[in-house]
């Protein structure tokens, strides 16, 4: 089954397909693991739960002021719905740092600009390079038995919430920009923007993660502060992978986020190449 971008049967599918996979839970009735003092102390040294609280929490009221503004009335209840993950997103965070005694609170959200509409495609975009990065962290921390199996069978919740809106987002993209006449090129060069924008947040987040935190992004990267063994390559092969494995578990006939894996699948091959080339290289040198 296949879809044309923009139309009516796409736009129908991918809000349905999101609708119908919503899950009800609440966070404070989830199986949360009773954890060893070594345990918690490891808990306790990751440096971004005031981050990632406080992004949570901003995530939630973005989709929620944006969500009244959406005309169509099927587009508009799978935001309504994303919103809602989003926040209970913060909540499931927020009785985590109750029930561990993490140091994070919630700090003030800062005003959105009056264009909430580009405010919604900045997060979009952002929750795409953070979830592709996001799948490798997750990977080397589960495999590092950094946690308990159980509390990685939580957060594993989470991840699947985060897989399915990135999915839903890269739908409606496409779906919005083909109403407003836009072509594939168009399309792809308009994302590259909005990475390109996304990456430049990310990398601020790197720089502040040197310094003390503000407490007002998720930096995803500081994950090799906590991580033994970590390496660049190892890290985009495991997003790279995770990546494919996660979005298998969708309907093919979706449309899911390419750019990231594209460029990802190139830097292997680069790697690769620089690999298999630098025998040759030292040995022309010497």
């Amino acid at each position: 089954m296949t879809f044309e971008a923009g139309s009516d049967a796409h736009k129908a599918f991918f809000c349905k397909q999101f609708i119908d996979t919503h899950q009800v839970f609440d966070p404070e009735t989830l199986p949360w693991p009773e954890l060893s003092e070594a345990e918690l102390a490891r808990l306790r040294t990751v440096p971004f739960w005031q981050e990632v609280y406080h992004t949570e929490r901003r995530a939630g009221a973005i989709v929620d002021a944006f969500t009244p503004q959406i005309v169509d009335p099927i587009v508009r209840e799978a935001v309504r719905l994303q919103g809602l993950e989003e926040a209970r997103h913060a909540d499931l965070i927020r009785v985590m740092i109750e029930r561990y005694g993490l140091n994070a609170h919630p700090q003030p959200i800062e005003a959105f600009p009056d264009d909430l509409e580009t405010a919604f495609i900045d997060f979009g975009f952002g929750e795409c390079l953070d979830a592709f990065l996001g799948f490798g962290a997750f990977k080397s921390a589960r495999q590092s038995h950094f946690l308990p199996e159980s509390m990685f069978d939580i957060f594993d919740i989470l991840m699947f919430e985060e897989t399915r809106h990135i999915v839903f987002f890269i739908n409606y993209m496409a779906w919005r920009e083909k109403q407003r006449g836009l072509g594939p090129v168009r399309r792809t060069a308009k994302s590259l923007r909005f990475y390109a924008r996304a990456l430049r947040r990310l990398l601020s987040m790197v720089r502040r993660g040197q310094q003390p935190h503000d407490g007002r992004d998720f930096a995803i990267t500081q994950t090799n502060l906590f991580l033994d063994g970590f390496s660049f390559r190892g890290f985009v092969e495991d997003c790279y992978r995770e990546n494919a494995r996660r979005m298998k578990a969708f309907d093919p006939a979706l449309m899911q986020p390419r750019l990231l894996s594209g460029i990802a699948d190139l830097a292997l091959k680069g790697l690769g190449v620089w690999d298999k080339s630098r025998p040759f290289l030292r040995r022309r040198a010497t």
